[in-house]
């Protein structure tokens, strides 16, 4: 694994000094936790390629040349949702020409469609049903498991997991050992937003709050579950609201370890109800990039979600602070509805493409990042000492 030198520490540390960052790059460089005051400093800098060069800094400290990616497969099992948020492009009502829900047989189906492929991960999420009963959603992890047993199951954003325990009556951490049975082995970091109660009651008033979308978090991993988070940026949020957003994140890491990755998400304003709203430039997601690896010391992964970047702008965001770049992402519908105009899916041989022509290794992980396969020999070495441990168990 390569690391930082010393020079690029010092010239680093000179350019931070003659931005007016000083501070905030000796903490960086020496490993100490920024503040929130610190947070806001970055995000005030006008610098943000030496923003992004601290970031890469850390990134390279802590992953070295890396970039992860795994083969997965998205399932968005119905669009219809109650909660009217504004920057949403996907939600339907009931009765709407193109509103859809997926029976577990058809989710089946399409897990079918993709058994020639390595698939390792099935990412499903959708809107939120009440009618939907808590058997559906036992049935459809179910679904996924019949048509390909060895398939790890991401599913159910925060706010899903709470309708998910209303429909099941009872408390959320006793639905959650019979979802796990059901096939559930993760959780997405979908639906958090910004916690601030403004931009919760201007923007998506019926949704979980900042607190209760931490509070089931906390759950979830309490349970053993892993989850990932996200911060949608780029619409009416202050920079304020975003520190407060990610020192929220930092906090709950801090005290439950369940947080796998961070996941900025680039608010696209097309065919939502803030489509006044210009969204954020090229420059402020790798911002939002650099600024979640830089504050989260504590999460180990930040993603360049390229469903929703780009692949260019994914590959860029690799030296900004990002070590993931998600996956092959079979039929993604929630960001293409609000007018994302990336491919639909990427093959395995493309994403490694890529990832070599940003200048980094390209490294197969599962759901849980377990290295499955590395063009790194150390780590293709730890993958198949693991693989060895595995069989021998």
């Amino acid at each position: 694994m390569s690391s930082p030198t010393p020079q690029l520490q010092d010239s680093l540390l000179g350019s931070a000094l003659a931005a007016g960052i000083g501070a905030q790059a000796e903490k960086v460089l020496a490993g100490q936790r920024l503040s929130r005051e610190d947070g806001l400093a970055l995000y005030a800098c006008d610098d943000i390629h030496l923003v992004g060069g601290l970031a890469n800094f850390v990134r390279e400290r802590m992953h070295g040349d890396k970039a992860f990616f795994n083969v997965n497969q998205h399932i968005n099992y119905t669009n219809i949702c109650n909660k009217l948020c504004r920057f949403c492009a996907f939600q339907r009502l009931p009765g709407q020409e193109d509103a859809y829900v997926m029976s577990p047989e058809e989710i089946g189906a399409k897990i079918r469609e993709q058994l020639d492929e390595p698939v390792t991960e099935v990412h499903m999420v959708a809107g939120v049903y009440p009618k939907l009963s808590y058997e559906y959603y036992l049935d459809i992890l179910r679904a996924a498991k019949d048509a390909r047993p060895g398939i790890h199951i991401k599913a159910f954003t925060m706010v899903e997991l709470m309708q998910i325990a209303v429909r099941a009556k009872k408390p959320l951490k006793e639905v959650l050992p019979e979802l796990i049975e059901a096939g559930l082995g993760s959780c997405p970091g979908g639906g958090a937003e910004v916690f601030a109660d403004r931009v919760h009651l201007e923007g998506y008033h019926l949704k979980n709050t900042g607190d209760e979308w931490i509070e089931t978090a906390r759950t979830v991993h309490e349970a053993g579950l892993k989850s990932n988070a996200t911060m949608l940026h780029g619409h009416i949020e202050t920079a304020e609201e975003r520190v407060d957003h990610l020192d929220r994140l930092r906090r709950l890491q801090d005290e439950t370890g369940g947080l796998q990755c961070y996941i900025p998400l680039s608010f696209h304003p097309e065919n939502t109800e803030w489509t006044h709203l210009p969204g954020p430039t090229g420059l402020e997601e790798l911002r939002e990039i650099a600024l979640g690896r830089l504050m989260l010391d504590n999460v180990p992964h930040i993603k360049a979600y390229w469903i929703m970047l780009g692949i260019p702008m994914a590959q860029l965001a690799l030296s900004y602070g990002a070590n993931d770049v998600d996956g092959t992402v079979v039929e993604e519908r929630i960001y293409h509805d609000a007018g994302a105009t990336t491919p639909q899916a990427v093959e395995r041989a493309e994403l490694l493409r890529w990832i070599r022509d940003a200048g980094r290794i390209p490294v197969e992980r599962d759901t849980l990042y377990n290295v499955l396969w590395s063009e790194d020999a150390e780590a293709q070495a730890s993958c198949s000492t693991d693989a060895e441990a595995t069989t021998a168990s």
